[in-house]
């Protein structure tokens, strides 16, 4: 019975344990450094791709990520926000990367790079500036709405992969 008891705690402590956290937290959630309630302005991207919709959907990604990844509240506007990004699509692409029996595209990649920079407000030193790139492949298809509906995930999937080493760089930067 005292062996079935000692194993019994043996086992619960065991558990406590491995539930019990190791210790890791956000290296930036200093006050003063990025992290929660501040305010972040992203305005649209200034674009210089071929694509209409490209702005949009990385002003999206770009909000969801930070609000995401390290609770980042939107500001309004500009004047309120406490870091700024300033951006700029620099390119667009989306080429066929493979092709079936036939000659005809099988699957096409979707390229984007662009220009960002953020700052702290009051500050005339951004805290990290840079060109970042995001691919994303996608099934090429000969229904053109679901041919366009791919394309269009493929750039969010692309928007999303740029805000994250956005993310990625501006705490490697500290």
């Amino acid at each position: 019975m005292p062996v079935l008891i000692l194993g019994r705690g043996l086992i619960l402590g065991l558990l406590l344990a491995s539930l019990s956290g190791c210790g890791y937290h956000l290296t930036n959630a200093a006050p003063g450094h990025l992290g929660v309630s501040q305010k972040i302005w992203v305005p649209f991207f200034s674009n210089e791709s071929i694509s209409p919709t490209a702005q949009t959907v990385l002003r999206r990604a770009f909000y969801d990520e930070i609000h995401a990844l390290r609770g980042l509240n939107p500001a309004a506007s500009e004047e309120i926000a406490d870091l700024v990004i300033k951006s700029k699509i620099i390119s667009y692409s989306s080429k066929a990367v493979s092709y079936n029996t036939i000659d005809q595209a099988r699957e096409y990649s979707l390229n984007l790079n662009v220009e960002l920079e953020i700052s702290k407000k009051g500050q005339a030193l951004p805290l990290w500036k840079g060109q970042l790139q995001g691919s994303k492949q996608y099934p090429a298809n000969t229904n053109l709405a679901l041919q366009r509906n791919a394309e269009e995930q493929a750039l969010d999937a692309a928007a999303r992969i740029i805000a994250r080493k956005f993310i990625s760089a501006l705490e490697e930067s500290y």
